[in-house]
């Protein structure tokens, strides 16, 4: 063979390989993101018995935790709907922003400025994603020009004749709904995005879904109420003398709507309350289950990421306390379930201690995006190719009651040596979990704890260092309508 045959040949060995190698990584589809969340879901669906030993029926989510690496152990940055979104949907813990509750300033949080913080959906568009977001996803901070394709959540309407529980108005109630599943608003948003899969897309996509259930009030449909039988109820375990050794700052957490626990307790409906939240529970799954088998059945199967997460837990009567808003493991315990094409495998369970503010950055990874320096999360990536490797835990929470003095922010962390709160300066308490999984009996005074204490102590933010809660939003919105009332009022007597 001639050299100028050689070169030739090589030349054309050469191009083929490079014609190879581009058309493998065009070949490659761009990963795209389904985010599924539900508002108030406790932990119960993990059958953990130490916890719950009733009957759930959500098939739907417990095979797609079965399907990737199931979390046992993730927990919110704050046990409040507002603030826990917040806190995952931007990066920024609570205790950088200042938000720990419901209704606060949130445009006024230096951590959360508009020109400084790209929320999660935000990373996604400014990477060249399609984004659209289905019913409850952010709640007060929405960065709407994020969103491709937006629409929030409403509740739907209260049944004719409600209060049906006969113990309180508003949303303290539950009964069977006087609409069609159709024509829930759930359902509604479940539509939405099973749409979204059904489309053929030019571009990668970031779909996020989240119902307003099992949120209370729990109005659903009859039929799920019929498969939760009264007399097969199982009632959470409790200890009338719970809140005995407690400090008096951890007591005053269960005040308030927390107190509405012994009111149904006293009355009898224990077993009708419980059955109520099970009924939307398997509602909840029901339009989860729809939007995954969208997924299953569509093109985008293989290369799509799959996470489901609830924003906190919820209390069902445990330390007499009612909802949320507690930093007890009822309080802090989510859900959290991820499933990655080509990074998890079936069948994962990671008994590791993480953060909901770990969903981010560990999106971000998946996906080759960049993210933003300032997050507070840790990518759980290499929990997704093992789920059993070394991990400092990132399950802290931040709270801070309403009512309290700014400056009173409680921290708490769940960590393989149990969990330790910190409530203002000197209150404490710390439970054995792998004694005393209920948290029933604070150690925070026991010497033979004194050095785990001291650990934990280390690990959660210095209550100096702690944000101080932004100002309530519903006391500027009063102090504005008064400032309105005052100048409508000047100009009606000058006009006289």
């Amino acid at each position: 063979m001639s050299f100028r045959s050689l070169i030739t040949r090589s030349l054309a060995l050469l191009l083929l390989v490079c014609v190879s190698a581009t058309v493998g990584v065009a070949a490659e589809k761009p990963m795209n993101v389904l985010m599924l969340m539900a508002d108030d879901l406790n932990s119960w669906l993990l059958e953990n018995p130490e916890r719950y030993t009733g009957k759930i029926i959500a098939p739907k989510l417990k095979g797609l935790a079965e399907s990737g690496v199931n979390f046992k152990y993730a927990y919110c940055a704050a046990p409040v709907c507002s603030p826990s979104r917040t806190a995952f949907f931007s990066g920024v813990a609570p205790w950088k922003s200042g938000v720990y509750n419901n209704a606060q300033t949130i445009n006024k949080s230096e951590a959360l400025n508009q020109d400084a913080v790209l929320s999660l959906a935000g990373l996604f568009k400014k990477g060249g994603y399609d984004t659209f977001g289905y019913g409850k996803i952010t709640h007060g901070w929405d960065q709407k020009d994020h969103w491709d394709e937006h629409v929030g959540h409403k509740r739907d309407p209260a049944p004719p004749g409600a209060p049906l529980a006969g113990l309180s108005g508003g949303e303290q109630d539950w009964g069977p709904i006087h609409l069609t599943e159709e024509q829930m608003n759930d359902t509604g948003g479940a539509d939405k995005a099973i749409a979204v899969l059904k489309r053929k897309h030019e571009k990668p996509f970031f779909l996020a879904y989240g119902s307003f259930n099992p949120h209370m009030p729990w109005y659903v449909p009859k039929k799920y109420f019929d498969l939760y039988p009264l007399d097969q109820i199982v009632l959470p375990e409790l200890k009338a003398d719970d809140l005995d050794d407690l400090p008096p700052m951890a007591k005053a957490v269960s005040d308030g709507i927390g107190s509405f626990a012994d009111k149904v307790i006293k009355a009898g409906k224990h077993k009708e309350a419980v059955q109520a939240y099970l009924a939307t529970t398997t509602y909840v799954d029901t339009q989860m289950g729809r939007v995954l088998d969208a997924l299953e059945k569509g093109p985008y199967k293989d290369n799509t990421i799959v996470v489901f997460l609830t924003d906190h837990g919820l209390h069902l009567g445990e330390k007499h306390h009612w909802q949320k808003t507690t930093l007890w493991e009822e309080g802090t315990h989510s859900l959290l379930m991820i499933r990655a094409p080509g990074v998890t495998k079936p069948g994962g369970v990671s008994e590791r201690f993480v953060s909901l503010l770990d969903i981010y950055p560990t999106l971000a990874e998946l996906c080759g995006l960049t993210p933003p320096a300032y997050l507070d999360g840790r990518s759980l990536v290499p929990l997704l190719k093992d789920p059993k490797v070394p991990w400092g835990s990132t399950a802290i929470t931040g709270l801070c009651t309403k009512g309290r003095k700014e400056g009173d922010a409680f921290i708490s962390i769940r960590h393989e040596l149990g969990r330790y709160t910190r409530y203002g300066v000197k209150e404490e308490e710390f439970y054995d979990t792998t004694k005393d999984p209920h948290e029933w009996t604070n150690q925070a005074d026991n010497p033979e704890y004194a050095g785990t204490v001291n650990t934990l102590r280390a690990l959660v933010p210095r209550f100096e260092a702690a944000a101080r809660p932004l100002p309530s939003a519903l006391t500027e919105e009063r102090r504005e309508t008064q400032e309105k009332k005052k100048k409508d009022k000047k100009k009606t007597e000058g006009s006289k």
